[in-house]
């Protein structure tokens, strides 16, 4: 469509929108979690016991919260982006996991499944040039 052909100059700009958008939105879950303290940590970490790993739930759920919380602030700043970026598919891909095996069904799972889709596809294309790694 011609009337849209000239948006493709703002492919950063699109890219810095994401970033700020989906890092504000996981600080915004994340930091609850992190500040809930070792019960809720252990909460969120028994996840981990549909992956086959039941040890260390605590541990878990501290990294899960802490990936979301600081993975959110790097995106927005397009720093250490792609491990961040990472970090957070694989606890969105955790997270479908428990949603899947705990009975929710495709339903339940798809935000996680979404976010995790979302999460790989920007390790790929970096954090574009309105970022701290820009190359």
């Amino acid at each position: 469509m011609a009337l849209l052909s000239n948006l493709g100059k703002y492919k950063n700009t699109g890219l810095f929108i994401i970033r700020v958008g989906l890092g504000i939105m996981f600080i915004f879950h994340g930091y609850p979690l992190l500040l809930g303290g070792p019960d809720k940590w252990a909460a969120i970490g028994n996840a981990m016991k549909y992956t086959g790993l039941s040890f260390f739930p605590v541990g878990w759920g501290f990294l899960a919260a802490a990936t979301e919380t600081f993975g959110g602030f790097l995106m927005i700043l397009g720093l250490a982006f792609r491990p961040a970026t990472l970090l957070l598919a694989v606890t969105m891909i955790v997270a479908a996991i428990m949603h899947l095996r705990s009975g929710d069904g495709l339903n339940g799972a798809s935000h996680a499944i979404e976010d995790a889709v979302v999460f790989l596809g920007l390790s790929l294309l970096g954090p574009g040039k309105y970022s701290i790694d820009k190359k």
